[in-house]
């Protein structure tokens, strides 16, 4: 454990830097089981992720020493299951002003929980909650994003992207990582405050495709709808030939992306 010089109040005071790890979510939910309790706002960081993982099981793929692999503890005991897609949100327009810091166009939140950058993938969050009850007892968000890899794989390379393809210049990691911590922060509270309103508002102000048409598949059928929102439970609201529908998570494919 090391103490850091972060400009938070806990995100980030604890932090464990690691050389390489299977998955920083892995590692620190075996932190959790452990029976030493661990302070709030805990954070693994790996210089390299052999096995991270998106929504679902999906492999995310970095380049070690090139992206930001980490993972954030928090306890948001204060929200009801009913409520904890706001958590989703919170993380995802910390880091969506993360990355607008520096890119000053073109951030956009693509529901579920993927960050781009105009029609590509700039990274990705993985939540893991552990419950208690109605509650969520901790929280375990693992944040992908790349930044200072300029190659990527054949079959992913026309729908990645990275802050130095952007800017055509490296970030360093650690400039970004500070102003993380210091959003990660600010909507954590905002979400602890109970002012869900306000991050709904925000959240579809950033969200890709937004009240826009745009085709969509689902079982293989292709339609066009437009997203007018999401509700609680974090389904994706969306109104198509005039009518209202909604869909879970891997329901529906945004066609229309790279």
């Amino acid at each position: 454990m090391q103490n850091n010089t972060f400009s938070t109040l806990f995100v980030g005071q604890n932090l464990i830097k690691l050389k390489e790890v299977d998955s920083t979510n892995n590692f620190l939910k075996e932190l959790v089981s452990k029976s030493e309790p661990l302070p709030e706002g805990t954070v693994i960081m790996a210089d390299n992720q052999i096995a991270g993982r998106g929504q679902q099981g999906s492999v995310w793929q970095t380049q070690a020493g090139k992206n930001i692999s980490t993972s954030v503890y928090l306890k948001p005991s204060f929200l009801p299951l009913n409520k904890q897609f706001y958590l989703n949100i919170a993380v995802s327009l910390a880091v969506s002003d993360t990355l607008s810091h520096f890119i000053p166009e073109g951030i956009k939140i693509k529901w579920p929980n993927d960050i781009y950058h105009l029609d590509r993938k700039l990274g990705g969050i993985l939540i893991e909650n552990i419950l208690t009850g109605a509650f969520i007892k901790s929280s375990v968000i693992g944040i992908g994003l790349n930044i200072n890899q300029k190659d990527f794989a054949d079959n992913i390379s026309h729908r990645a992207t990275s802050v130095i393809q952007i800017l055509q210049k490296e970030v360093q990691l650690d400039v970004i990582i500070q102003k993380l911590f210091v959003f990660m922060e600010k909507y954590y509270l905002i979400l602890k405050s109970g002012n869900f309103s306000i991050l709904q508002n925000i959240y579809l102000e950033k969200l890709y495709d937004f009240g826009v048409t745009a085709t969509y598949k689902q079982n293989g059928e292709v339609f066009e709808g437009i997203i007018t929102g999401v509700d609680d439970t974090g389904k994706l609201l969306m109104n198509i030939n005039g009518s209202q529908r909604s869909f879970n998570f891997k329901e529906i494919e945004f066609t229309h992306t790279k």
